[in-house]
């Protein structure tokens, strides 16, 4: 098994981009990443596209050719990755593993998402086919809705507050302000997130992720070539990826996200690294509960204790472990097909010391959570400045 590297990274502003469309924020994201990644365009023998929805968003499909297009690879082979939010995590994933496997040498890893083009309702239905279309979309329930029954849940078994979750806010909009690439760059407070309008209760409109415009790319290579043309490459050393039942109802449990669990356990026996060795995290926070969830599904405090670690600093900026240093999904928006990859690039960044005001000291491994729908697939990846 060959042992695979990303040697160049790139992204947009997260936003709402009215004057660029699909082609120009995959354009821009792309040569971002093969710039730095110092090599030339034939070099690269495949790519791996993570998008959710642009036949709904923005009525295009045949993604993965577009994206060739788009980036002046054509004629290498070009496949869209689809797997709700997770689009870019799993893009990411099939892109390490057709490098770890020896079958390319070199790799795009990609994801795009262009929200805005169509009216909030248009997005909220579209991202509702993330979850079960027959017993949960047909019946009215929205991914806020469905996140709120998980919020609900686990403040009556843990005694979770609404102010809690009003700290992921806070902790990550203040992360953002220090990105200058994040949708929202501003800090909010507890009392803004308190009392922002209710979405669905006890999600507020400050809980809650925006809608987001944006790409993002990695350049994958393996030891051979990673060490011939990049100074620092970033080592993916631990990949992991499980599923669990679309519908909610369905569930051992709507509080603990078993595919997380799983797919956490995954990456981080391969890499052979323990919690302990992780500085900084990028996890999936669609909703402020999602990543009080998340840390503990991935096992950073027992579960029910997430929401005390979170009022009492723990995944503050160098703190015991710093997590969403890019603001996350929540302040640095949520294009979903690219947030995957925005996430690698955000560790990767953190782990070459280039993350500017929000880098974290010693960063030396780092973990990317990425989560489809309410759970039903999660991509987990460890990264480190070390190969392994």
């Amino acid at each position: 098994m060959e042992k695979v590297a990303i040697i160049g990274v790139g992204m947009t502003k997260f936003g709402e981009h009215w004057d660029k469309g699909l082609r120009q924020l995959i354009a821009e994201a792309g040569a971002m990443a093969v710039n730095e990644a110092g090599i030339d365009g034939k070099d690269i023998q495949a790519i791996y596209g993570g998008n959710m929805s642009a036949g709904r968003f923005i009525g295009q499909e045949h993604i993965g050719a577009l994206i060739a297009d788009a980036i002046g690879l054509t004629p290498i082979p070009s496949t869209r990755v689809e797997a709700a939010c997770a689009s870019g995590g799993l893009a990411l994933r099939e892109a390490y593993i057709s490098v770890a496997g020896g079958t390319y040498d070199v790799v795009v890893a990609g994801g795009v998402e262009k929200m805005t083009d169509v009216y909030t309702e248009q997005v909220s239905m579209t991202l509702g086919g993330a979850g079960d279309q027959e017993w949960e979309v047909f019946h009215g329930a929205t991914f806020p809705s469905l996140y709120a029954l998980i919020a609900k849940r686990h403040m009556h078994d843990y005694g979770t507050t609404e102010e809690q979750m009003a700290r992921v806010a806070v902790k990550n909009h203040s992360n953002a302000a220090k990105n200058p690439l994040a949708q929202f760059p501003f800090e909010v407070t507890i009392e803004d997130v308190m009392g922002s309008t209710k979405v669905a209760e006890p999600l507020k409109v400050l809980d809650c992720s925006p809608i987001t415009d944006g790409a993002a790319a990695v350049i994958l290579a393996n030891e051979r070539i990673a060490r011939k043309v990049c100074e620092d490459p970033v080592w993916i050393i631990g990949s992991g990826h499980a599923t669990d039942t679309l519908a909610l109802h369905d569930r051992r449990s709507i509080t603990t996200l078993d595919a997380s669990v799983l797919a956490a356990k995954k990456a981080m026996a391969q890499a052979k690294v323990t919690h302990k060795d992780i500085k900084v995290a990028e996890v999936h926070d669609c909703f402020t509960i999602a990543e009080i969830c998340a840390l503990e599904d991935i096992g950073f405090v027992k579960k029910g204790e997430g929401g005390k670690a979170e009022e009492d600093g723990m995944f503050d900026l160098n703190s015991t472990v710093s997590v969403n240093t890019s603001g996350g999904l929540k302040a640095c928006g949520h294009p979903v097909g690219a947030t995957g990859i925005k996430q690698a690039v955000e560790i990767s960044w953190q782990l070459r010391g280039r993350a500017g005001k929000r880098q974290v000291s010693n960063a030396d491994i780092g973990l990317a959570h990425n989560v489809g729908g309410s759970g039903a697939t999660a991509l987990v990846h460890i990264l480190s400045r070390e190969a392994k």
